[in-house]
C-alpha cells in the first residue's frame, strides 16, 4: 500500500486541522508515494525505534509524538532528534506523526485512556471552537429526502448520540431560468414558482467540502441554493480533554488503585483526599495542568493527567482530587488506539506495536 493511502485513511479519522497551532503533525520524512507493507506504532520515534523498523521490515513508522517539533536548520547528528531523522533517511523508513489532533476527538487518546478504566464518555473538556457548519438547502419536494440521505452519507445531521438530524420547512421558491440554461422545471425567461422543502443541517468543518458535494450531487437544479454558516455551538466531541463518568462510585484510595493497575504507574502524585467518592472524571492525556480550572467546572470529582508541577497542585483546593499519572503512561496505549483503528479502516494492512520502551522518566 502507498504510504499516502495510509495517510488519507488517518486523517480521514483525525484531520490535521484539528492539530494545535504549535503542532507539527503529519508526514515528518518520506516519500508519500513509496509502497509499504507494514507500519510500526509508537508512542515516541527513536534511534531504537527506526532500528526495530529495519529489523521488522516496516517501511513506515505511525508515532504519536512528532520527531520534528521545532525548527531544524541542520542534520548533523548532533542530538537525538537529528540522529533519529539520519536514520530513518538513511534506511528509507517514513515517518507519520498524528499528535495533538489525536488529542482533539473524542474518541482518540482520552477516548482510549476512558476505555481502559471503564469509563462512559460524555463530552469533551474543552470543546474547539469553530468546528461546526450549518448547511441550508432549498429542495423541491419530491427530491429532499434524496439530498437529506446524501448529507447524512456524508457526515452531516449529528448532534450528540443522534444523527440523522435536520429540520424542515415547506414554502415556495421562485426562479427565472436565463439564456443558455437547462432548468430542471420552468421554461427559460419566465418567472417559475416551485413548492420546495428548506433542510437544515450541522456538519463538522471537517465534512464541509464533502456535505457541499454529497448535496450537489443528490440536487436536481442545475444552480443549487443553499447557505453555510459558522456556528458558535461547541462540538460535544471535537476539543481538549474528556469528562466521563462510571455507573458506580468508587472512594478515592480505590480510584488511586484502579490508575495504577491500568496504566502500570510506579508513583502516582496527588492532592490531598476530599473524602468525597469519585465518580464523574476528568482526563487529558499528556500534559493537561492548563484544563485543571475546565475540570472542576464541569463539576469532576478526578482529574487525571500527567506533567502537573508544583504550584499546580494547589489549584483544586478540595474541590476534586488531582492525579498525575505522568505523561507516558497517560498516553501508553495510543499505538493500540491507533492500530485498532486501522484495523478496521484498512484491513488488509499490517500493522505491528513496537516493543522498544521509549519513557524517559526512571523510578528508584
Amino acid at each position: 500500500m502507498r504510504i499516502k493511502e495510509v495517510v488519507k485513511a488517518l486523517e480521514a479519522w483525525v484531520p490535521p486541522v484539528l492539530q494545535e497551532e504549535y503542532d507539527n503533525c503529519g508526514l515528518q520524512t518520506g516519500n508519500p508515494e513509496a509502497e509499504v507493507t507494514e507500519a510500526l506504532l509508537t508512542l515516541d520515534c527513536t534511534e531504537e525505534v527506526v532500528a526495530e523498523a529495519v529489523q521488522n521490515k516496516c517501511g513506515l513508522i505511525i508515532a504519536h509524538h512528532p520527531v520534528i517539533f521545532k525548527g531544524i536548520r541542520s542534520l548533523t547528528g548532533r542530538n537525538d532528534v537529528e540522529r533519529t531523522l539520519l536514520a530513518a533517511i538513511r534506511a528509507n523508513v517514513a515517518i507519520y506523526a498524528i499528535h495533538t489532533n489525536l488529542d482533539n476527538v473524542i474518541d482518540g487518546v482520552n477516548g482510549e485512556i476512558a476505555a481502559r478504566l471503564g469509563l462512559k464518555p460524555l463530552h469533551v473538556l474543552d470543546p474547539k471552537p469553530g468546528q461546526l457548519r450549518k448547511l441550508v438547502v432549498f429542495v423541491p419536494l419530491e427530491h429532499a429526502d434524496a439530498v437529506r440521505d446524501a448529507m447524512f452519507a456524508a457526515g452531516a445531521g449529528h448532534v450528540g448520540g443522534y444523527d440523522e438530524c435536520s429540520f424542515n420547512l415547506e414554502g415556495n421558491g421562485t426562479f427565472r431560468a436565463g439564456e443558455g440554461t437547462s432548468p430542471f422545471v420552468g421554461k427559460p425567461g419566465e418567472r417559475h414558482a416551485e413548492a420546495e422543502v428548506r433542510v437544515e443541517v450541522l456538519c463538522p468543518a471537517t465534512l464541509e467540502h464533502a456535505a457541499l458535494a454529497a448535496m450537489r450531487s443528490a440536487h436536481p437544479y442545475e444552480e443549487v441554493a443553499y447557505d453555510l454558516y459558522p456556528v458558535l455551538n461547541g462540538h460535544p466531541c471535537i476539543g481538549s480533554g474528556l469528562v466521563a463518568e462510571w455507573d458506580e462510585s468508587l472512594d478515592e484510595r480505590a480510584f488511586l488503585d484502579k490508575l495504577k493497575a491500568v496504566f502500570g504507574s510506579l508513583v502516582i502524585r496527588h492532592t490531598s483526599f476530599t473524602v468525597k467518592p469519585v465518580k464523574r472524571v476528568a482526563l487529558c492525556g499528556g500534559s493537561g495542568a492548563f484544563l485543571m480550572g475546565k475540570a472542576m467546572a464541569a463539576g469532576a470529582d478526578a482529574y487525571v493527567t500527567g506533567d502537573v508541577k508544583y504550584h499546580e497542585f494547589f489549584q483544586p483546593e478540595g474541590r476534586m482530587l488531582l492525579a498525575d499519572i505522568g505523561h507516558y503512561e497517560s498516553e501508553q496505549f495510543t499505538p493500540n488506539l491507533i492500530q485498532s483503528r486501522l484495523a478496521r479502516i484498512l484491513p488488509t494492512f499490517a500493522t505491528r506495536l513496537s516493543k522498544t520502551g521509549t519513557n524517559p522518566i526512571h523510578f528508584h
